[in-house]
């Protein structure tokens, strides 16, 4: 899972930023100042960094800057009130990737993190796409399709379901699944698993009516991608 180190003093944006980047399936580290900022980068090594250029000790501008000094090769991208031209020219001038500017779409935010993100990984392989039986899942775009049916899925929905396709048909604990997809985040119980498949059982609804996989619950052991594939299911 990429690391997102995201520099952020407003007691509102950077929780929420926080929480919506972890639904998204990144490990998230909140920092709320320059020096803090600088010794999260330092010592956990994030992949890309979302920035703020006024902080209360300190400017983003000069975070930006010290980090590829530092030798940080991994995006940037400064989110700011600050909208004028110079301004914009000024971080992309320190280095940055990309200049967002506040208040902005969180589903475009991510969409322009991940161009980045792929950009400097050299994305020009093909989709990773997964099958188990007649269903597939494209990891690049989180698209689910199975016979006429297409249903779109977070990337943590996503991973999951990766993850129970990869092990069809067989049995895989709570346990497993948390340790694979949650145990990095820190602060949360083995409910996430059960709150999770409660939303990848939800979104799959089309597919399971019409035969496709479903999600089943097998006491003692854990879950399974059931790939047995009656003609109709109620």
């Amino acid at each position: 899972m990429t690391r997102l180190l995201v520099v952020e003093d407003d007691g509102d944006i950077g929780p929420m930023l926080g929480r919506g980047l972890s639904a998204e399936g990144f490990v998230v580290r909140v920092a709320t100042g320059a020096g803090e900022a600088l010794a999260a980068a330092k010592e956990e090594l994030p992949e890309a960094v979302l920035l703020d250029i006024m902080l209360p000790d300190g400017s983003g501008f000069d975070i930006c800057r010290r980090l590829r000094e530092g030798g940080f090769a991994g995006p940037i991208l400064f989110l700011s009130a600050k909208d004028e031209v110079q301004d914009r020219v000024e971080g992309l001038g320190h280095g940055a990737d990309d200049y967002i500017v506040k208040p902005f779409a969180f589903d475009e935010l991510v969409a322009r993190l991940r161009t980045h993100l792929l950009r400097r990984q050299g994305a020009a392989s093909p989709p990773s796409v997964i099958s188990a039986g007649r269903m597939k899942l494209d990891m690049t775009t989180r698209q689910v399709t199975f016979g006429d049916a297409r249903v779109r899925l977070t990337q943590r929905e996503a991973e999951l379901l990766a993850l129970l396709m990869s092990r069809a048909n067989q049995p895989i604990s709570r346990g497993e699944i948390f340790d694979r997809l949650w145990a990095a985040h820190g602060g949360l119980s083995l409910n996430v698993v059960d709150v999770y498949l409660g939303y990848l059982r939800t979104k799959l609804g089309d597919v399971t009516r019409i035969g496709g996989p479903i999600i089943s619950t097998v006491r003692g052991r854990g879950f399974i991608l059931d790939l047995r594939e009656p003609v109709y299911r109620a």
